[in-house]
């Protein structure tokens, strides 16, 4: 299927073809390689988080990934910390959450096409009585793709924290109707929360201080239970890699 050109006015298209699209895994996998060469995390699980998250890969069980949001980079030293973790199995069958103006440059979309990336048509860009549908499409296919066996990776505060690095942004409902509607379609999820210190200021270029939090499985049963159990999982992972520092 031919790309479409990643519009609001064209949704249906968009995730039409991102319902199905694959990326080349060999690809993929010496991207995420060459990404974590780069920009090199530093790594830390909770008490039996590795253990529990290999595990949870080996027998199949839908993820999602949260982490938390800083800088433009994040998306980059998400992927490395995938190559360094047992969360690599799961690479060329990871979804990535990304705002829809990284897909408007033919040349970056094909790099985040090749991350696995689904466009998101973000209300803070384009108002929210007009995402409205889209993000309900949006969240149907995230939940597909969880069910037919992807991991996804969303940064739930859908923007860059420019407060206090320490502290998360509100998070969005969006994560906890994705979990609801993969259940409903027999994929309940585990999740898995990341977080991600550069320091006081995160714009000094500084490699990344990360801690993965313990898998959670059995999420609560509505979309805003999952919210807050989001939030405060995620917290939970921010303290611990800005502590690491």
């Amino acid at each position: 299927m031919t790309r479409p050109e990643v519009t609001l006015d064209n949704y249906e298209d968009v995730y039409r073809f991102y319902r199905d699209h694959q990326q080349n895994r060999v690809l993929a996998k010496a991207a995420y390689a060459t990404l974590s060469a780069r920009f090199r995390p530093q790594v830390r699980y909770a008490d039996g988080a590795r253990e529990r998250l290999r595990g949870l890969l080996a027998s199949g069980t839908p993820l999602i990934v949260v982490a938390n949001h800083l800088t433009e980079r994040d998306q980059y030293t998400l992927a490395a910390t995938a190559w360094q973790t047992p969360l690599r199995r799961a690479i060329g069958r990871t979804r990535v959450l990304a705002k829809d103006e990284l897909f408007a440059e033919p040349g970056l979309r094909r790099r985040v096409d090749l991350m696995g990336s689904i466009p998101v048509f973000r209300s803070k860009n384009h108002g929210l009585r007009a995402v409205a549908d889209a993000g309900r499409r949006m969240m149907e296919i995230s939940a597909e793709r969880l069910a037919r066996g992807d991991v996804l990776a969303i940064f739930p505060e859908g923007t860059c924290n420019e407060g206090d690095p320490t502290r998360l942004q509100q998070i969005n409902s969006g994560v906890g109707h994705i979990a609801v509607k993969a259940g409903k379609l027999g994929a309940p999820p585990a999740l898995v929360s990341i977080g991600i210190s550069y320091g006081p200021n995160p714009d000094t270029g500084r490699s990344a201080e990360v801690y993965v939090g313990a898998p959670v499985v059995d999420l609560p049963t509505t979309p805003m239970d999952i919210r807050r159990l989001v939030a405060e999982n995620l917290q939970i992972a921010v303290d611990g890699a800005v502590a690491a520092r």
